[in-house]
């Protein structure tokens, strides 16, 4: 091992330096032109830290709202151009617009065009170096994947799909029986006896383990993998590194041992995380309906003229336990949209009307279902209710869709916020193991992280 592998960065420590590099960044550029053009609407100094301190919070809550800190985006500078425009325009009229807590608007309404100019110039010259030097193959993490045919398959197109930093070099494949091929040419096939050789040559990172846990692996590669474990080199087990940078649960591959590979989050038997989590339910369902009160004569005009039916259906859901509940919604189908039985809805939906479309990518469609939260048939956070049709289908088809039913089914979730929309099997199975991973990391800041990315699907108009 004399041959260290190139350096890269981690999931966290990308999104670390993102943030830590946009604050410096805007803040050196703000100290820089107040000393060239005596700018002194934005002052850092010690008798004026808490203007800095507001700023930087209103910088990093919109980041986060318009995806400045979503890795795949990151990478992509069209995607950086147009979130940096919308996450500077935001954070400068909030800040000028909380006077209480930053300085008041400047007589010079120049100022606040420079004040702009400067944080989006400096957020454009940071991201725009992040992308040719950060995120460039040469920090990418160089992985080699030690296993059976059809793990090593998942973990080369599905790890590389969620993170493009995430780069599978090659394979050792433990199944003899099985022949894997692969659309990338350049992914290397490696045996046993040369997977100390291929890790010094390759500069290889990481070693991932993704053998069938009833297998086991051969014994001499287990005593390679031993050795260079006793020197410090990183080896993983698969479904870890595969929950880390996917953000959900592989449960078609932990088969019989998944209670093992997934231990609940103690959130879900915490009673004051509860208790905060259900007055927090109350508080936004009251608000919901309240602002529901108020477009409802919009929503009431819209459904005459564009659906020709009624305002309201209402429809059977699986909740908690199983429990069978009537979810209300705005109607957005045609009439008769089900008369030859229960389907899925799909994308582009011919059933769906134009205003309908409307009300669901605007997720207006879901205002009424407030209702089932204040009842508490359902909480503002959890996996999205199914219909019992469909639970009695998905269950026989997928391992442990039961399992979503532990906790109560949310407004938004997870799943809602991360995967496509589900008009098949496997969307469906992806939406679970996004589901179970909501269930298993379930808290504060993992239901922080959902409600912000809600308002960016609401402002992005993605519902669907």
């Amino acid at each position: 091992m004399s041959q260290k592998p190139l350096f890269h960065f981690e999931i966290s420590e990308r999104k670390v330096l993102l943030r830590l590099f946009d604050m410096v960044a805007v803040l050196l550029t703000l100290s820089v032109v107040g000393i060239i053009f005596r700018f002194d609407y934005f002052q850092i100094d010690a008798n004026n830290w808490s203007w800095t301190l507001v700023f930087l919070i209103y910088l990093n809550l919109f980041g986060n709202i318009f995806e400045l800190y979503d890795l795949q985006k990151a990478d992509r500078f069209d995607s950086v151009v147009k979130n940096v425009l919308l996450t500077t325009s935001l954070t400068v009229l909030f800040y000028m617009l909380t006077p209480f807590f930053t300085p008041s608007l400047p007589e010079n309404r120049l100022q606040i065009l420079f004040f702009f100019i400067s944080v989006a110039g400096a957020l454009l010259v940071w991201r725009s170096l992040y992308i040719s030097l950060i995120s460039s193959p040469r920090f990418y993490k160089r992985v080699l994947v030690v296993g059976d045919s059809f793990d090593i398959k998942l973990i080369a197109e599905s790890l590389q799909k969620s993170d493009p930093n995430y780069f599978v070099v090659g394979y050792i494949n433990t199944d003899l029986k099985i022949k894997t091929e692969f659309e990338r040419a350049d992914l290397m096939h490696f045996e046993v006896e040369e997977l100390q050789e291929a890790i010094k040559k390759h500069h290889i990172n990481e070693v991932v383990v993704a053998s069938a846990y009833q297998k086991g692996l051969m014994l001499t590669l287990y005593n390679q993998l031993s050795e260079l474990l006793k020197k410090g080199f990183p080896i993983r087990d698969y479904t870890h590194v595969y929950e880390e940078v996917t953000r959900r649960i592989p449960v078609q591959n932990v088969d019989k041992d998944f209670y093992r590979y997934f231990p609940f989050s103690r959130s879900n038997q915490n009673k004051f995380y509860m208790l905060v989590f259900r007055v927090f339910d109350i508080i936004v369902a009251i608000v919901g309906i309240f602002f529901g009160i108020l477009i409802s004569p919009f929503i009431l005009i819209g459904n005459l003229i564009g659906n020709r039916g009624k305002l309201f259906y209402s429809q059977e859901r699986v909740g908690k336990n199983g429990e069978v509940f009537k979810i209300v919604k705005f109607r957005t189908m045609t009439k008769d949209a089900e008369a030859s039985g229960p389907q899925y809805a799909q994308i582009n939906d011919y059933r769906i009307t134009k205003f309908g479309r409307f009300l669901r990518r605007s997720r207006l469609d879901e205002i009424p279902q407030f209702y089932n939260v204040l009842k508490g048939d359902m909480s503002m956070i959890g996996p999205r209710p199914e219909r019992p049709v469909f639970v009695k289908e998905l269950s026989e088809l997928i391992p442990f869709y039961d399992t979503r039913h532990i906790i109560k089914p949310g407004l938004t979730g997870w799943a809602q916020v991360m995967a496509n929309y589900g008009d098949c099997h496997d969307d469906s199975l992806e939406k679970l193991q996004y589901d179970l991973y909501y269930i298993k990391h379930r808290g504060i800041f993992l239901d922080l992280s959902i409600l912000l990315k809600t308002l960016s699907t609401v402002l992005f108009f993605r519902g669907q």
